[in-house]
């Protein structure tokens, strides 16, 4: 039984996927907050916004938090179609959710529906994302410990989609977007907690690629869309600001 570090760096990586799953949910409860005060193409636009950054957000916080991740006795690798899979599918079961609330017409039921799809996602990416290891030896997981994880990720999805649908001021936002940095991470960990390895030492090479060859500058390339996306959505004027300044041009002397 190989022992397993899960900050192999300290506090570092804990820390700072914690802070990237928290920029994540900011900007996509923000996004949704857009979203609903929009319609038709804008509206559209606003929740791929908001899926695209709550997905690029937990897969950036779980590959952050893989960075810590080590096993005495073998190297770790991992399968670069995999990985990029996770991502994916991330995005489009949050995009199904964030979708299935801003389009649904019955709340109650769009938001469990919702929930239940990015719950759904981020537990997906996950286990996804962990298929994609490659080591010597066998991993083996605790079933009712990944249950619980899967159950801390719906739960955790459809708060914050409850709160996209009911909170609309950024401090209330900004409370929101820590709480679900937190639950996010906690089904992270209770995820890889339930991880045991039988490691069988080897000589031979591993396939895939080392955390810093591939994860490493993905993490980094997808942590900088969020800074930037975050940057765009808070220059970019609401729609009653834009009903405000429209109605002050109306208003305004003409010479």
């Amino acid at each position: 039984m190989g022992h397993l570090d899960h900050a192999a760096f300290g506090w570092l990586t804990p820390a700072l996927s914690y802070v990237m799953a928290c920029i994540g949910a900011a900007l996509g409860l923000r996004c949704t907050v857009r979203a609903l005060g929009a319609s038709g193409r804008s509206r559209r636009n606003w929740l791929i916004t908001a899926a695209s950054a709550i997905g690029t957000g937990i897969w950036t916080m779980h590959f952050v938090a893989m960075l810590g991740f080590a096993v005495t006795g073998t190297d770790i690798r991992y399968n670069v179609l995999l990985t990029i899979l996770s991502l994916l599918v991330a995005m489009v079961f949050v995009g199904a959710g964030v979708f299935a609330v801003g389009y649904g017409k019955d709340r109650t039921r769009s938001l469990l529906l919702g929930g239940l799809a990015t719950g759904l996602g981020v537990a997906g990416m996950h286990y996804l994302g962990m298929a994609a290891l490659r080591l010597h030896g066998q991993v083996h997981y605790d079933p009712v410990l990944v249950a619980l994880s899967v159950v801390i990720a719906v739960v955790a999805a459809t708060a914050a989609l409850w709160a996209g649908l009911n909170i609309k001021s950024p401090i209330a936002v900004a409370v929101a977007s820590l709480v679900m940095g937190a639950a996010v991470s906690s089904m992270h960990y209770t995820g890889m907690i339930s991880v045991s390895v039988d490691v069988a030492p080897s000589g031979s090479e591993l396939p895939g690629a080392t955390a810093m060859q591939f994860i490493f500058p993905l993490a980094v390339g997808l942590g900088s869309y969020l800074f930037i996306t975050a940057a765009f959505v808070a220059l970019s004027p609401t729609a009653r600001e834009r009903a405000e300044y429209a109605l002050a041009e109306q208003l305004a002397p003409t010479s």
